[in-house]
């Protein structure tokens, strides 16, 4: 092997050319090109606080640079610059520099790496005499120790910064390193710096450490070419300054240690004095620094890790069940199950739960067993839902029985306790699987455990979609309404397609399902007692909230396509796909939605409130949907189910041009007299009395009734309040009117109806019938006159009505009509009440002829 030498030299005081060195002796095969970019490697600068005269001991404890340095030709360079005597005798300080060049692809003698010439004899502190061209070297011994003595005891004094610093050597050595910028590691002497590259070279794969080029001391860290730079304590600020990532391992011990898991197994190896691990986990399968590998093989060891790093052996063993022998899979479990730990995280148990997936067959059971119980134990105790829990059998034998002994009187205590009410779905789901794994007997509490645990499906289920996002919230699109479409899938009948407006559109948001849902299902599959109880309870618990359960069904699908009934599950399930399919009519969404059923509304009435509240769960049904309601089952059913108090909020809450409005009303007062009362009572009531105005003959005293009513059922809605009042003022306007009703009404002083009749009278209808029929304009003229001290309300409505609606229809009748009306006015009413009429008609004519002559005589 031949190795090119380079000596370079700091210039000495009053050099005349004033340069920082020169190159005093430089081997063959090192080309110019390669010098220039050699000497800003190697050049020195004191410390700031280093005396400028020092005396034999200090300047021993100057700083010496040692350097590994990779050139663009792809050669590298070692060398060594430490401190030195002029050749005067002066006291300054002069600098030398010796350095060993190696061609592209030829290694070290030895194969060895850069940092184990570190102590080497062979480094020479002067210049060869004259300057003589140094012969090339076939050797580059090491130091008379390896450079792995005393690391042990370097890497325990340095416990609180290995991590972090083992984590970005990493990082800096990746072929493609994120930061260029040089890691900076702040020593008082140098010689820790190497040890540092010694912690290195051990822990990384060897590739990586030929990358990972460094010097151990230098005061230019911001414009290195180096991927690691020693410093001393006094540049740590301007390193910093600079935006470097410094370590100052020389100062107070840091707080943490970083997260990467790698280099906290790392650090745990070193602490504990067995850097042979690290060569022992290269040989497991895996990418170079998964942390799983080297803390599978510190584990086997007996090492302490914390919880990442036990996850991730876990991780590593469960993903390769084959790659550990049987000596070193017993001594992993034996680690992870160990009862001194007590500071195990979620991630480890699901990491477990995994491994134990993973040898569960492939291993004896006396090796799973601990796993098992580790698993069951923090799912009762720990309260982690989310655990993969072991099969049934992995609990035959006695260490089922002792785990089951200890466990099951905790679960039972806890499921029986009235303290369910707060406990969440996951965890119920779990006690229940882990008390059929252990062969715990709960069958006197399950009833009470479904019936709470029932509801808490539907709130658990309505939460999760509501924050999560691009989840659908609780309301409910129905027919006729906008809303997204929905896509489910089948729960023994249509469930999973979204209340929609009926399109189906292909490519609408598919609900998502809540994350209890997966161990949910797993427990019904597995406990049919389970499933037949809740399913039964959720039946139950349909009628009370069909919508809920419907939007519950959607994201959740339950298996109850067996024997068991549950008619109100299989509506709930039916429903989204029936109205998905039908659209908006909600006829036909009703039918087949009681289809589903299956069973007859004369025997299970219930089935009623269960399909209103899906179909019209957040409305009221229109006066001919009540109707078809009403239709399908006797009073007695609908006054079991309930529901009749939706048909009367159809009947009150229908608009003004619905006819059968009226007629709804009748049926349901006939239907449910002791049901209906109060408000909604008297509603109807006024509805009815409506029909019998415009239609039949009302009951006497119809007039204050209309008031009484409408008093007695406020607040009205506003179209029941209109229809009412509309049908009382056109059936006093109309000529057969019974007088005492008109009397009734025009002495009540009701500025609100008065108002309606002076509306209607002034209608179209009112007019025509004026000009064509003068009998009614004389039965008007007697009214609207016949009460003059009747209250200011009616007597500004009549004469108003006189001035500007009857004077202008009397004014377009013939002479012979207007006879007519005279002539009957007085054969109603009397002799004067015609003198009247003729008096008031005679006051218009005069009044225009007066205003005919007032205009001429302006003229004139």
């Amino acid at each position: 092997m031949s190795l090119a030498q380079v000596h370079y030299t700091s210039a000495a005081p009053g050099d005349e050319d004033g340069t920082a060195g020169r190159f005093t002796a430089v081997g063959p095969g090192v080309a110019a090109a390669l010098l220039e970019e050699i000497e800003p490697l190697v050049r020195y600068a004191l410390p700031g606080s280093a005396p400028a005269r020092p005396n034999d001991a200090e300047l021993r404890s100057l700083p010496q640079a040692f350097g590994y340095a990779a050139l663009s030709d792809g050669s590298r360079l070692v060398f060594r610059t430490a401190p030195a005597r002029g050749d005067d005798t002066a006291a300054a300080v002069r600098f030398h520099t010796h350095a060993v060049h190696l061609p592209p692809g030829v290694p070290l003698p030895g194969d060895r790496f850069a940092v184990e010439a570190w102590r080497s004899p062979h480094w020479a502190s002067t210049t060869p005499p004259g300057g003589a061209i140094p012969d090339p070297l076939g050797a580059l011994p090491p130091g008379p120790a390896p450079v792995r003595e005393g690391l042990d005891d370097f890497a325990v004094s340095r416990g609180p910064w290995l991590a972090a610093v083992l984590a970005d050597l990493r990082r800096a050595s990746e072929p493609d390193a994120p930061d260029r910028r040089p890691v900076v590691l702040v020593e008082r002497q140098s010689a820790d710096v190497a040890r540092w590259l010694g912690l290195a070279a051990v822990a990384l794969p060897r590739e990586h450490v030929e990358r990972l080029t460094f010097t151990t001391y230098t005061r230019q860290h911001a414009g290195s070419a180096f991927r690691v730079a020693g410093a001393v304590p006094e540049d740590a600020a301007a390193a910093r300054d600079a935006g470097l990532r410094v370590h100052v391992c020389a100062g107070p011990a840091p707080a943490g240690g970083g997260e990467d898991a790698w280099a906290q197994t790392a650090a745990r190896v070193w602490r504990s004095r067995s850097p042979e691990l690290f060569e022992e986990a290269r040989e497991l399968p895996g990418e170079p620094f998964a942390a799983g590998p080297l803390a599978v093989t510190a584990l086997c060891a007996g090492i302490a890790l914390g919880p990442e790093e036990r996850a991730a052996a876990a991780e590593w063993a469960a993903d390769r069940p084959y790659a550990l022998d049987a000596k070193r899979t017993g001594q992993l479990v034996e680690a992870l199950t160990s009862p001194g730990v007590d500071d195990r995280s979620a991630a480890e148990f699901d990491a477990v739960g995994r491994l134990f997936g993973a040898l569960d067959g492939r291993c004896p059971a006396a090796v799973t067993a601990p796993l098992a119980a580790m698993l069951v134990t923090e799912a009762v105790r720990g309260g982690n839902g989310s655990l993969e829990l072991p099969r049934r059998d992995a609990f035959t034998g006695p260490e089922g029985a002792a785990i089951a002994a200890v466990l099951g009187p905790e679960i039972l205590t806890e499921l029986g306790s009235g303290a369910g009410r707060a406990r969440t779905v996951a965890r119920t789901v779990q006690l229940l699987r882990v008390a059929r794994l252990l062969g715990v007997d709960g069958r006197e509490l399950l009833p009470e455990v479904v019936d709470r645990l029932a509801p808490a499906l539907l709130t658990e289920a309505a939460a999760a979609a509501q924050e999560g996002p691009g989840r659908e919230g609780p309301g409910r699109e129905g027919p006729g309404r906008e809303g997204p479409g929905r896509k489910g899938s089948a729960h023994g009948g249509a469930a999973g397609a979204g209340r929609g407006d009926g399109s189906g559109a292909a490519g609408a948001a598919e609900p998502s399902a809540p994350a209890f849902a997966p161990a949910l299902l797993e427990l019904l599959d597995e406990q049919f007692d389970v499933r037949t109880a809740l399913l039964g309870a959720l039946d139950r618990l349909a009628p009370r909230s069909p919508g809920a359960v419907a939007r519950f069904l959607e994201r959740v699908a339950l298996p109850f396509t067996g024997t068991q009934s549950l008619p109100h599950l299989r509506m709930c399930a039916e429903v989204t796909g029936a109205m998905t399919t039908l659209g908006g009519d909600r006829a036909a969404v009703w039918h087949r939605v009681l289809r589903a059923a299956g069973v007859s509304p004369f025997a299970e009435p219930l089935v009623l409130r269960t399909g209103v509240g899906l179909v019209w769960e957040d409305r009221a049904p229109t006066v001919a949907e009540a109707r078809l309601l009403l239709e399908a089952a006797t009073s007695d059913a609908h006054r079991t189910a309930g529901t009749w108090a939706r048909l009367v909020d159809a009947a009150l809450g229908a608009p003004v041009d619905a006819d059968e409005a009226a007629t709804l009303a009748h049926d349901l007062l006939r239907g449910f007299p002791q049901e209906i009362g109060g408000r909604e009572r008297a509603a109807l009531l006024l509805l009815d009395l409506s029909r019998d105005l415009r239609t039949g003959a009302p009951e006497p005293g119809w007039a204050e009734q209309v008031r009484t009513l409408c008093a007695q059922a406020a607040p009205v809605e506003p179209a029941l309040r209109e229809r009412a009042v509309v049908a009382l003022v056109e059936r006093l306007l109309a000529p057969d009117r019974p007088g005492a009703e008109l009397y009734a009404f025009v002495h009540s002083d009701d500025a609100e109806l008065i108002a309606a009749y002076d509306r209607a009278a002034r209608t179209e209808a009112v007019r025509g019938r004026l000009r064509s029929r003068p009998a009614y304009a004389a039965d008007c003229f007697s009214v609207w006159t016949a009460h003059p001290h009747a209250g200011s309300a009616w007597t500004a409505t009549a004469a108003g009505l006189l001035d500007d609606v009857l004077r202008p229809a009397v004014r377009a009748l013939s002479a012979e009509a207007v006879a007519e009306v005279e002539e009957t006015v007085g054969r109603t009413g009397s002799s004067g009440r015609a003198d009247a009429f003729r008096d008031w008609n005679r006051s218009s004519s005069l009044g225009r002829l007066g205003r005919r002559i007032a205009g001429r005589m302006r003229r004139s």
